[in-house]
């Protein structure tokens, strides 16, 4: 239930679908968003800096970039399962006040372990950010400009993403590591500042989240992740079983826990919609397919192209930008066109655009791989606006947060699904692991491609809301 205006509309005196208070609640989500997506790629480059100052091994700097990722799968289904019963408001107050203490906490630390921790408490924070944002984002545009809203939202977090290795390049080029974390902080008080009295306000629902149910969704999820990354870097079978038992034990005790709650951690009240379902699936598909692109093309374009590291740096801008470009478009064509046809159009694009960079040699020129670069962005961007829409669009207004947290787990496990894809190339066949992860992004693609052209056999109705009052 909602207490100010409804969610699934705008106030009818506002020309453009929002106020000026929801204009400044969109900064405040916007600035939230563009903060967790530079974080995730700005501290990649930073690694070996990092690690030698704090006379760390490249190994054991890993940590830095998994404490994170652990942090925001594992958080993610219960924060979004908050964001149902407390409201996505305070969900989102809470995780961005702590991703922006943890920033602090990172620029001082002293050594490997506390950088660790403290990168752990910024993930919690990014996954109260991500958990809900897609939610927000509904409550502040009306259903008609919805697919605009999400557009905005892949624009931000493509941009962002896009900067994140030369905004680190440029801060170590005159300071030190740390202030690539103190950076957020000004930039986190004033996402603060202008979400603590502009977003949309939510009545708490009836029920109440099982904590048992939190923990175990914890474990099913980060226990998965680490089989996946286990199974993929063939560090022992009896490991990886293990691991594969804990997520599948857990994972069941969750959902007979969960049965019939009527708003369970796991949302599985959502997967019985096939829209979203399908949706939901072609996300992961799509997801997989970046992520084995973003893994593979460096050592691909270092190893078997002959370029540089920074040369290999441009090279991959092509791509997140195109994404940047054509999201807010692609969102404008969600609301006028079926998301199923402009996503499998979109994925097909990616597949083929895999395949192209597959048939690179070392005498293709630049401009031969950029445009290749640029073409997967088209086709990635293409799908990934009218996707978030589809998968909003089909859930109930009162389950926006469970949605919202599909959507970030559907990404992490897809990016997880490809990065660990590339890692069993290389273990599998050594040299040429990275050109041969190139053809599993293809299938991938096209597969996430056959799976949202599946939805056009659909006949969708709006989802039922629940009563709304305005307060």
């Amino acid at each position: 239930m909602i207490a100010t205006t409804p969610v699934d509309r705008a106030p009818p005196h506002c020309p453009d679908g929002t106020q000026r208070s929801d204009k400044q609640a969109l900064i405040a989500v916007f600035l939230g968003v563009a903060l967790a997506a530079l974080d995730t790629s700005i501290a990649n480059t930073a690694l070996p800096a990092i690690a030698r100052d704090l006379q760390a091994t490249a190994a054991q700097s890993i940590w830095i970039v998994n404490a994170y990722q652990l942090a925001v799968v594992a958080a993610l289904f219960p924060l979004a399962a908050l964001g149902d019963l407390w409201g996505a408001r305070r969900v989102f107050l809470c995780g961005i006040a702590l991703f922006t203490a943890a920033s602090l906490a990172c620029a001082f630390a002293p050594t490997l372990l506390t950088l660790s921790v403290a990168r752990a408490c910024q993930g919690l924070g990014a996954a109260g950010v991500m958990s809900v944002n897609i939610a927000l984002i509904r409550m502040l545009f009306p259903a008609s400009r919805l697919g605009r809203g999400v557009g905005l939202n892949a624009l931000v977090v493509g941009t962002f993403f896009a900067l994140g290795p030369s905004v680190a390049s440029l801060v170590l080029s005159v300071a030190t590591w740390h202030w690539l974390f103190a950076i957020s902080v000004p930039f986190g008080l004033l996402a603060l500042v202008f979400a603590w009295h502009t977003l949309p306000v939510t009545l708490p629902q009836s029920h109440t989240l099982d904590p048992l149910s939190a923990v175990l969704s914890t474990l099913c999820f980060g226990t998965c992740i680490f089989a996946i990354s286990s199974g993929a870097q063939l560090s022992g079978w009896l490991q990886f079983i293990g691991l594969v038992v804990l997520a599948l034990c857990t994972g069941a005790w969750l959902l007979k826990r969960q049965q019939g709650h009527p708003a369970p951690i796991l949302p599985v009240d959502l997967f019985h919609m096939p829209m979203f379902s399908l949706s939901a699936v072609t996300a992961v598909g799509a997801f997989a397919a970046q992520g084995v692109a973003f893994v593979a093309l460096p050592f691909y374009f270092e190893h078997a192209l002959g370029r540089d590291p920074i040369e290999t740096g441009f090279l991959m801008t092509a791509w997140p930008a195109m994404v940047a470009l054509l999201a807010p478009f692609a969102g404008r064509l969600s609301d006028r066109y079926a998301p199923g046809l402009l996503c499998g159009i979109g994925l097909s694009v990616l597949s083929a655009g895999m395949v192209s960079l597959f048939m690179l040699d070392g005498q293709s020129s630049t401009q031969t791989i950029v445009w290749r670069m640029a073409l997967c962005g088209l086709g990635f961007g293409l799908f990934q606006s009218p996707n978030l829409k589809a998968i909003m669009s089909s859930a109930p207004v009162h389950r926006s947060g469970g949605a919202s947290g599909v959507i970030g787990m559907a990404r992490l496990l897809g990016q997880t699904t490809g990065a660990a894809s590339v890692a069993l190339c290389f273990g599998l066949i050594g040299g040429l692991g990275a050109h041969t992860a190139l053809l599993v992004g293809a299938v991938a693609a096209g597969l996430a491609a056959a799976s949202s052209l599946c939805r056009l056999k659909l006949h969708t109705t709006p989802p039922v809301t629940p009563a709304t009052t305005n307060g």
